[in-house]
């Protein structure tokens, strides 16, 4: 039997929205490590989401999958009414609509809308039903942002829009939310060699060229692995980070340098 260490409390488990994602996997699966139990979001490849809960499963763990759109609100609730119900300690928010590279002034406001929708007003309406739960356990939330948000990358505005309401959500919630034992944290992703990236690449917008440029673009000179990120996110959910909160970490090669 794997030994876990103290880091998060016995009662309870983990949501992890957008969990059957490349980089949420691992997360559940690192969370799982650390002996929690995990409920994870897909939003309609119900195949991976079962995958993330097998590599939980693997590590001894407990796994729950649940189909959502979080821009439904009285869904939203539901979820979280059902996943907390033996308590919820850690929210992590790994989601967000696939994002084609486009420059701003091509982008058409319905497109804008509905990325604000899916990304925002979702991480809003996941906060908003959490944190009765959250505060029962003084538990912690993570919301994965982008680099992009600290050095502006050109045509990313569907990601960086969202993402830094994302980061103001999670400030509010730092500054308001700590006396009640709540801590919020992000963790902001350069180019991570899964998900979105992959998706992308099979689209058509990223070849082999714009790797190796985006490579030769950050001080580590290499792209970023699902694994980098999970272990920035637990550290920033466990107790080894119980006096932090209001803090993004770039995992992102030191591109936001």
């Amino acid at each position: 039997m794997t030994e876990h260490s103290v880091a998060f409390p016995a009662n309870g488990r983990a949501l992890v929205i957008g969990g059957s994602g490349g980089v949420g996997a691992e997360i559940c699966r690192a969370l799982a490590r650390d002996g929690c139990d995990v409920a994870l979001t897909y939003h309609g490849n119900k195949a991976r989401a079962q995958d993330a809960a097998d590599l939980v499963a693997a590590e001894g763990q407990n796994a729950s999958i649940h189909q959502i759109n979080v821009e439904d609100s009285g869904a939203v609730k539901a979820l979280i009414d059902q996943v907390a119900t033996d308590g919820l300690h850690t929210l992590v928010y790994a989601a967000g609509p696939v994002v084609p590279l486009t420059h701003l002034s091509k982008i058409e406001p319905a497109q804008m809308k509905k990325h604000l929708l899916q990304d925002a007003f979702g991480f809003f309406n996941v906060v908003h039903y959490a944190l009765p739960h959250l505060r029962s356990a003084k538990g912690s939330i993570v919301a994965i942002q982008s680099a992009a948000q600290f050095r502006y990358a050109a045509a990313d505005a569907l990601s960086v829009v969202p993402k830094s309401a994302v980061n103001a959500i999670m400030k509010g919630v730092a500054k308001e939310e700590g006396r009640f034992g709540v801590r919020a944290n992000g963790v902001a992703l350069g180019i991570i060699d899964a998900g979105q990236y992959q998706e992308l690449t099979r689209q058509g917008h990223i070849d082999q060229a714009y790797r190796d440029a985006a490579a030769a673009q950050v001080p580590l000179k290499f792209l970023g692995a699902p694994n980098d990120v999970a272990e920035a996110v637990i550290y920033l959910a466990s107790s080894r980070a119980r006096f932090v909160t209001g803090q993004v970490i770039a995992v992102d090669g030191g591109y936001h340098v």
